[in-house]
């Protein structure tokens, strides 16, 4: 009976609450990886339910021409190419987090959760966003709305990765610590898609005229900022340590020439 005892207080203790404790990377990924691919079944669905023309309106209205009749839905693809790209740079974000994180935590998995709950959300921004064509009235509200999803669902990714600093003995790969050669391009790559979407968020509340033009060009400029985004950390970097340099050397000379004045 005593070791019964002792068995169950010792079994209670292995289950904490602690959020520092360690968690199931494999499953966290897995989680993620098919929460990411339910996202962008559904938006599959939703482009081909009710934005593909009919046959007989092909006959009657745009006389047998099938491009003409797709041509007249060309806002609502345009709308799910942007929603299902934003899809696919936060996975890959994602993906290239995950890939340095070398023990997962209970905040992380939390973080993870709450940046699931909002990728979740897009489904509902490209229905939003596929109203712009009709010119409705909340078009400004919702162009908003993706903004706001748009910037929780990489904020919590970026929180995710500040979680792993702070124990990045234990949770991250040396090369994505700070002084890693690959930490300044991840604070980029996280950084980017909060810092646009705020942007553009703050823009349409200027610039209401603009509003459409704005989230498309957004849209449309992400993509490419990720393909170049290496290329300007970089950049940055040389800027960064040639102004270091010269300042250092600035101070050396200062520093023997009160030292031939000292006497």
């Amino acid at each position: 009976g005593q070791r019964d005892e002792e068995e169950a207080h010792h079994s209670l203790e292995t289950f904490t609450f602690y959020l520092s404790e360690p968690l199931s990377k494999e499953r966290v990924e897995a989680f993620s990886d098919g929460v990411y691919a339910i996202v962008a079944t559904l938006l599959i669905l939703d482009i081909c339910e009710d934005n593909v023309p009919d046959p007989r309106e092909v006959q009657e209205k745009f006389h047998g021409s099938l491009l003409e009749a797709l041509s007249e839905y060309g806002p609502n693809y345009l709308a799910y190419f942007g929603s299902f790209v934003t899809i696919g740079l936060l996975w890959f974000v994602h993906h290239s987090l995950f890939l340095y994180v070398t023990k997962a935590t209970r905040l992380m998995g939390l973080l993870n959760i709450l940046s699931l709950a909002f990728i979740g959300g897009l489904p509902l921004a490209y229905q939003l966003t596929s109203e712009f064509a009709e010119k409705s009235h909340n078009e400004i509200e919702a162009i908003q709305v993706s903004c706001v999803i748009t910037f929780f669902a990489s904020i919590f990714q970026f929180a995710i990765w500040t979680t792993a600093l702070l124990h990045e003995r234990e949770t991250l790969h040396p090369f994505a610590r700070y002084g890693g050669k690959e930490h300044a391009f991840m604070f980029a790559k996280l950084a980017l898609y909060p810092c646009v979407s705020l942007g553009a968020f703050f823009l349409t509340c200027l610039l209401s005229e603009f509003s459409t033009a704005i989230f498309h060009l957004m849209q449309i400029v992400i993509p490419f900022a990720f393909l170049a985004l290496r290329i300007f950390v970089r950049i940055s970097l040389t800027v960064i340590k040639s102004v270091m340099s010269l300042s250092r050397r600035k101070v050396v000379l200062l520093e023997e020439e009160e030292a031939c004045l000292s006497p």
